[in-house]
């Protein structure tokens, strides 16, 4: 079943009223979970069983995807809200553009993760990663929280928050001055930030049961927080 072809069916059996469809032996079907809007606000559990192709979730509005394995780039895309669950790991560019709902992903995410992140009206979008990034991690965030628990190694990406200037990254660890642009301010979480580690953290151990994290020994652990020093870096090219 192509692209096309999947995506149809998926809108047809949304407006038919189904809640619950499991995909299996998905390879490579991109935009699943797009074209899912309806003025009735109709919600679908999708469950698949492969390794969806690029932009899954993209522009996703209140539904829940669970990936039984590792997604390709672009989960997540202009997100509005809803969850994206990935028992693996997901590729370049994870919640670009995401303006709302969470995404959970068990191993490493690749380049440019939470690229133009932003919050939108009230909503906040969150991004919880078992493990690390690769490069350019929150490039020009303008919104939201991404954290990354490093359960599997230490966090060795460069240029974190290039262009960064809203939003709050967290990383369980530390992270070099050299790695993090110099727009962005290195930090230690306080109160409020540890209760909204809890909360989320909570959240991704519920989802990975299998990992048998404890929560208290998480959030023990050192924490490194990175904020913009400035809401408008460049604001200085326009003066």
């Amino acid at each position: 079943m192509d692209t096309r072809e999947l995506n149809s069916l998926l809108r047809e059996l949304m407006l038919a009223g189904y809640e619950r469809v499991v995909l299996r032996n998905v390879c490579g079907q991109r935009y699943i979970g797009t074209r899912l809007y309806s003025p009735q606000r109709r919600v679908m559990n999708i469950e698949i069983h492969g390794t969806p192709g690029n932009d899954l979730g993209a522009f996703l509005f209140g539904h829940r995807i669970i990936v039984h394995g590792n997604a390709q780039d672009g989960v997540g895309n202009t997100m509005e809200s809803g969850e994206i669950v990935v028992a693996g790991r997901a590729g370049d560019v994870t919640g670009m553009s995401m303006r709302g709902g969470r995404i959970f992903v068990k191993g490493d995410v690749g380049y440019r993760a939470a690229l133009h992140m932003k919050e939108h009206d009230q909503k906040r979008p969150v991004i919880v990663v078992g493990g690390t990034s690769q490069d350019f991690l929150g490039e020009y965030m303008a919104g939201g929280i991404v954290i990354l628990l490093g359960l599997y190694g230490a966090h060795n990406a460069s240029f974190i928050g290039s262009g960064m200037h809203g939003g709050a990254m967290y990383l369980r660890g530390s992270v070099r001055g050299a790695q993090v642009d110099s727009h962005v301010l290195i930090s230690r979480p306080d109160e409020t930030d540890m209760e909204i580690l809890r909360d989320h953290i909570s959240g991704f151990i519920e989802r990975f049961p299998d990992l048998s994290l404890d929560l208290e020994y998480i959030l023990d652990s050192e924490w490194t927080k990175l904020s913009p020093r400035s809401s408008r870096p460049y604001g200085k090219l326009y003066a």
